[in-house]
């Protein structure tokens, strides 16, 4: 069955429980805690994860890797080149602004490469038509 053109419909607990899968707390010594932000590399570009936006799934595009999640300051070398994510096409939008990353597309999140501070102008079209 082929998902291509299906609608998907990111929420913001996607983004919380992906960012928490890689957050580490301190001990009870209050060492304090620190946390990997959900990047995605793919094609050279740095992709950052896109709550509350509704899109629609293209044809895949290949393979982007989620970085391992290095928070112990260098203290934990396991030396993890990261998790491979599927990478699909988003509707609309050029692959070198956004696209879904996931296992299956039914579980593929938005990622985009941020323009300064902000979010590229399609990416922000795609939310603003969500909460509509």
């Amino acid at each position: 069955m082929s998902w291509v053109g299906r609608s998907m419909s990111v929420v913001l607990a996607v983004a919380a429980m992906a960012s928490a899968a890689c957050t580490s707390q301190g001990s009870s010594t209050d060492e304090g805690s620190s946390s990997c932000a959900y990047q995605i590399l793919y094609e050279g570009r740095t992709y950052q994860d896109v709550a509350d936006a509704e899109f629609t799934i293209g044809e895949q595009l290949g393979n982007a890797t989620l970085p391992a999640c290095d928070d112990t300051g260098g203290q934990d070398e396991t030396g993890g080149s990261g998790t491979k994510l599927t990478v699909y096409a988003v509707d609309g939008i050029s692959p070198k602004t956004a696209v879904a990353v996931g296992e299956t597309p039914e579980g593929a999140i938005l990622v985009a490469v941020p323009s300064g501070t902000e979010l590229p102008p399609a990416v922000r079209k795609l939310i603003d038509g969500s909460r509509q």
